[in-house]
């Protein structure tokens, strides 16, 4: 691009000069990719970046603020060069990104333009994640033009809120009566997920489900004299993480829940009066059901 033609752009101050710069541009030719500063963005989005102005990225992406090269470009930073877009009246958007989650630009350009700041720490995983393997956009659960939550520029007012746009399910689950304290306020999807990606399964933020869950559940840990094979292996064996319409989010109801391995006393729900269905059920003879570290508790009823 003309170096007149960049300072014209770059340093223009008042409406009149701007719009004889840009007809000068216009005359003159489509240019090199070029980058022509914030007063040329703010001259035809000025609606749209009234709100942006509020934002983390707003205060970051300047020349005095900016920690690099890039993010002292302002807006061209994340869009790349608009010299093409400014010469085409709008038309063109040669060399930039939009950011639109309509399916029309490729999904990992999107996201690798956010990735070349925010990668590492929690995302150092994002690569293969189940998120990224599906090609979900940084856009889909961050809004970065207006701050819509209070913190991580989610495109929900909360962090449930804007997980559950997907997650159906779970957001189902977690109005039974037996849930998580998500609907509370004392947790949030991700004290137990990470969603830019871990090494375990269903982006569950620790090595395995159990240590997951003994973060919080600490007592369930052991180590046990007496271990319960099935709590060992995978606490959702009989657990349904997010909500259940049983209690302590049982899988199913005792002494089902039980049966399903134990076969000792019936295969199948004993009568009302019976001594294996009165009261807690199974859990009347085997309250440690989690373990035991009683001499006697082989049977975990100690």
């Amino acid at each position: 691009m003309r170096p007149a033609r960049v300072l014209a752009l770059a340093g223009v101050v008042g409406g009149a000069a701007l719009a004889l710069s840009i007809a000068t541009a216009r005359a003159e030719g489509p240019p090199e990719p070029s980058y022509l500063g914030d007063a040329v963005c703010k001259a035809c989005h000025e609606g749209l970046l009234e709100h942006y102005e509020g934002t983390i990225h707003a205060k970051v992406f300047t020349p005095e603020n900016g920690r690099n090269a890039r993010m002292r470009q302002g807006c061209e930073g994340c869009h790349g060069p608009a010299g093409a877009h400014v010469v085409a009246a709008g038309q063109s958007f040669e060399g930039m990104i939009r950011f639109r989650l309509d399916g029309s630009e490729p999904v990992a350009d999107q996201n690798a333009v956010c990735m070349d700041c925010h990668e590492g720490g929690e995302r150092v995983y994002w690569a293969g994640s189940e998120h990224e393997s599906a090609d979900v956009a940084c856009g889909t659960c961050h809004h970065v033009m207006k701050a819509k939550s209070r913190s991580a520029m989610l495109s929900a007012a909360s962090e449930t809120d804007a997980c559950t746009q997907c997650h159906l399910m779970p957001r189902s689950q977690l109005y039974r009566n037996a849930h998580m304290p998500v609907r509370e306020g004392k947790m949030s999807c991700s004290s137990c997920h990470n969603p830019h990606g871990s090494i375990a399964d269903h982006l569950i933020s620790d090595h395995t489900t159990n240590d997951n869950c003994y973060r919080c559940h600490a007592e369930k840990r052991g180590p046990f004299l007496w271990e319960h094979p099935p709590v060992y292996e995978d606490c959702m064996n009989c657990h349904v993480p997010h909500g259940s319409t049983r209690e302590s989010m049982l899988k199913t109801s005792m002494p089902r829940l039980c049966q399903q391995c134990h076969r000792a006393h019936g295969p199948s729900a004993r009568p009302p009066d019976s001594l294996f269905v009165v009261g807690s059920s199974c859990l009347q003879c085997h309250p440690q059901v989690h373990g035991s570290n009683h001499p006697s508790g082989d049977r975990l009823t100690r």
